[in-house]
C-alpha cells in the first residue's frame, strides 16, 4: 500500500475547495444562518436602545401598531 503525503499548501488548497463545495451545496443553510444572526443582532441593538428609554403602556403600544396597520 504506498503512502500520499501532503505538503501544507496542498492540504490549505483541498481544504479550500471543500469549504467553497460546501458552501456553494449547502447555500441554503447557511442563508438562514446568517440571516438569524443578523435578526439576533438586530434585537440585541433594540433592546438596547430601548434600556435608555421610558417604559410605555401596554394599550399605547396597540393604539400605535392600530394606527399604522390603518394608515
Amino acid at each position: 500500500m504506498s503512502e500520499t503525503a501532503l505538503d501544507t499548501n496542498q492540504l490549505k488548497d483541498l481544504l479550500k475547495t471543500a469549504i467553497v463545495e460546501i458552501l456553494q451545496e449547502q447555500k441554503e443553510v447557511f442563508t438562514e444562518i446568517i440571516v438569524e444572526a443578523m435578526e439576533d443582532i438586530a434585537l440585541v441593538k433594540a433592546i438596547e436602545e430601548g434600556e435608555d428609554t421610558e417604559p410605555v403602556s401596554r394599550e399605547a403600544i396597540f393604539r400605535i401598531l392600530q394606527e399604522k396597520h390603518e394608515g
